[in-house]
């Protein structure tokens, strides 16, 4: 049994959010005020089994090995669980040693498909799927005329699997993508590449700020290029710091979103706290972080200290009934599905959302 400062007996809860580079910052920023909000509301509430909730927040800084490192710094403090990341390849990590150790882990909001290897009896996510997700963002393009994509792509398991995806779901359209590897190609360079290439769409899968925001910038100043599509799946658009490096030029990216089109009552508070939280919009990055908190609440609530039983869990998340299942390929207890959602920056109004397409 934990105990805090003040000597009451607690719950410990490890988080990981990437809170340094050469993480992205953004992102661990908006996923650490959601999972705050969420432990404040949770011990609001009366905590667990009467016991306030402590927060011990760790910063892996994009880094796996690191990430792993935390894992057993906080097994050793006397964690019942963990939460949070946002990398996958970072994820990934944390649920292998967390499985290991015999750690519950909530994944809030990495996506790669394989989380783990085989099947983790104490691992769950709430973030959907790459490959269900990534679909989604497929069907959009080609309803949208597309059939011949480019996309610019760095190195790392979670780009070259979303190419994958975009791969299977074109060819069987009859379509195709052109993968543009971006070592040794400046933005200049992937533009002459991407004019010659007949592609219709330029998908950016690559990190953010460096090198996004340099290659939409010689994209939109390239004449060559005027009605190409800028798309960038992973999110990017989704934080302030895109708008605020790039202004206008960051409006009309099409990406993925984890938010309905509309909040409930739920998701109307917490969006509201969640903005005076951060002086800022909250991503659904945010609302992921608060989601998880309150479900793995529920989750240690109904373990009774018996260990996590994650088909057992059921809650009204901010964005919809939260339940757990076995989805092919994850190896992971699955949300299946949160809301998914293809949006962009309004170009007469960057600041404003525009839905482009539904799951």
């Amino acid at each position: 049994m934990a105990r805090g400062v003040d000597g009451v007996s607690v719950v410990r809860i490890g988080a990981l959010a990437p809170l340094s580079p050469p993480g992205w910052v953004g992102a661990g920023r908006q996923l650490a005020a959601g999972l705050e909000l969420g432990v404040r509301d949770v011990n609001a509430a009366g905590g667990i089994g009467g016991r306030p909730v402590e927060l011990l927040v760790r910063d892996t800084a994009a880094d796996p090995v690191r990430a792993a490192e935390a894992v057993g710094e906080l097994a050793g403090l006397g964690v019942a669980a963990l939460v949070g990341e946002y990398h996958s390849v970072v994820a990934r990590a944390v649920a292998e040693r967390a499985e290991a150790s015999g750690l519950p882990y909530l994944c809030s909001s990495a996506v790669l498909d394989g989380l783990v290897d085989g099947q983790a009896a104490r691992v769950a996510r709430l973030a959907p799927a790459q490959s269900y997700g990534w679909r989604v963002y497929a069907e959009f393009l080609l309803r949208a005329g597309h059939r011949r994509i480019a996309v610019a792509v760095a190195p790392g398991a979670y780009w070259a699997a979303g190419v994958e995806v975009l791969r299977g779901c074109f060819a069987a359209h009859g379509g195709e993508v052109v993968a543009f590897d971006l070592r040794g190609r400046p933005p200049r360079a992937l533009c002459d590449a991407v004019a010659g290439s007949g592609a219709g769409a330029l998908l950016l899968l690559v990190g953010h700020p460096d090198p996004a925001v340099p290659i939409v910038r010689a994209v939109r100043r390239d004449r060559r290029l005027r009605g190409l599509l800028l798309g960038a799946p992973a999110g990017q658009p989704e934080f302030g710091e895109w708008l605020d490096l790039l202004g206008a030029d960051g409006a009309g990216v099409p990406f993925l979103s984890y938010l309905p089109e509309r909040l409930g009552p739920l998701g109307t508070r917490v969006d509201a706290e969640l903005r005076e939280l951060l002086g800022a919009e909250p991503s659904f990055v945010a609302f992921e972080g608060w989601d998880a908190v309150a479900v793995l609440a529920a989750a240690l609530r109904v373990a009774g200290g018996d260990g996590v039983r994650w088909p057992d869990v059921a809650v009204t998340g901010t964005r919809g009934p939260v339940r757990f299942s076995r989805v092919p390929g994850s190896g992971v207890w699955q949300w299946a599905w949160p809301p998914v959602r293809v949006i962009d920056r309004d170009p007469e109004d960057p600041t404003r959302w525009r839905t482009l397409h539904t799951a």
